[in-house]
């Protein structure tokens, strides 16, 4: 295929947590520079164009399909997986549309992701915690190892995660690429009614995030650090950046879908997800007074026990719903599985995502809240249903 190029310049973005929205921002912040860019992310919530996007747009069909046949005239006797596959059309795809930057956003760990056979200009390392460990390690040291594969020599490693393993350390040092790490090198938090970002020396008054939670204040400022490594000239162009940032839109990170009850749809499946998404409860008045339920549906190979016990703390009942496919499970297995970490009384199991929602809703008074959580599978189905049913009043507010 020639090796297409996806642009000019590249972002390869990897990590465990907080990748969608580290590229959300760059892809922002590009947009607000006034800059033609593009983007590659996983999995996708409602329909597979969403992976490929040109300016922020979904890539269109013809377009997808344009690229997925080049992909298989050039395939001869080679066997590429679903990811594979899909990854290289991507490729094929924006290196047609002109672009001065790509974001590219890693699937599965990174020294093996199919994302990893581009050289990036700027690699990002979002926070990394137990995920995949059948593919990636037992522990962050050796999932941080997986990780730190898209790093290349001398070019500018971003690092989100506030304590990185030490072997991400050890690679970027090996490979004598600059490091800019969260909390030491760059940083962002509320200020006033504002966000206050300080990278190095220097402190930019911006808007707040338009995602939601304490957590995307970190996902901002990886992405802000991101652009300047590449573009520092865009220091001085505050209004542009504060643009950028406005223009920020990702569905199903903690997202707010209804009010009285509030529903927040989410797409995190592991521990460190859940950890954030109990964080964000808790700051909006979670476990005070107020009752949270959670429809929670997860893939069998996904670690269940450990998702609610960092929940637990602030979900008052559990409604447990089947997933279909190879991976999935049923609500009934589901329960049992939550039912071993809290107290079983509080668990209720369900066939589907939009039955267990249901239930949930008619359970909570205005006052209370409802977290959707455990896939992307999961965020599909409550979308839907939630745009569907008379009482939803649409995404987002």
């Amino acid at each position: 295929m020639a090796s297409p190029c996806p642009a000019e310049r590249i972002f390869v973005v990897a990590g465990t947590n907080g990748k969608g929205s580290t590229v959300a921002t760059i892809c922002g912040l590009l947009k607000g520079l006034g800059y033609r860019f593009g983007s590659y992310t996983t999995p996708h919530i409602h329909d597979y164009n969403e992976r490929v996007q040109v300016m922020g747009c979904n890539a269109r069909d013809e377009a997808l399909i344009e690229s997925f046949h080049r992909v298989e005239a050039a395939l001869g006797d080679v066997s590429l997986s679903y990811f594979e596959f899909g990854t290289l059309a991507a490729f094929d795809l924006l290196s047609r549309q002109s672009l001065e930057f790509a974001v590219m956003e890693v699937g599965l760990g990174g020294r093996l992701d199919a994302v990893n056979l581009l050289d990036a200009d700027c690699t990002v390392i979002t926070p990394i915690g137990l995920d995949h460990q059948e593919y990636l390690g037992s522990d962050r040291e050796q999932i941080g190892r997986e990780k730190a594969g898209i790093i290349r020599r001398q070019v500018p490693l971003v690092l989100g995660d506030r304590d990185p393993p030490r072997s991400v350390l050890e690679t970027a040092e090996l490979n004598e690429a600059p490091v800019s790490l969260i909390g030491r090198d760059f940083e962002a938090g509320p200020c006033n009614g504002h966000a206050r970002f300080r990278v190095g020396d220097t402190q930019l008054e911006l808007p707040l995030p338009t995602l939601r939670g304490a957590h995307q204040f970190d996902n901002a400022a990886t992405g802000l650090a991101a652009v300047l490594a590449l573009l520092p000239e865009a220091m001085g162009r505050q209004a542009d950046l504060a643009a950028g940032i406005e223009s920020v839109d990702l569905h199903g990170r903690f997202e707010r879908v209804r009010q009285d009850p509030e529903v927040w749809i989410d797409v995190g499946h592991n521990p460190l997800g859940a950890r954030v998404i109990a964080n964000a409860l808790e700051n909006r008045g979670g476990g005070r007074g107020r009752r949270i339920r959670c429809v929670l549906a997860m893939l069998a190979d996904k670690d269940a026990e450990s998702v609610v016990a960092e929940l637990d703390h602030v979900v008052s009942e559990w409604y447990c719903a089947g997933l279909e496919g190879d991976r999935g499970q049923t609500g009934e297995r589901l329960a049992l599985r939550v039912g071993s970490v809290v107290q079983p009384g509080s668990v209720q199991q369900f066939v589907r995502v939009q039955e267990a929602l249901h239930q949930a809703l008619a359970d909570s008074d205005p006052a209370d809240g409802v977290l959707v959580f455990g896939s992307f599978h999961t965020a599909d189905e409550a979308d839907h249903e939630m745009i569907n049913s008379a009482g939803g009043n649409g995404a987002g507010d």
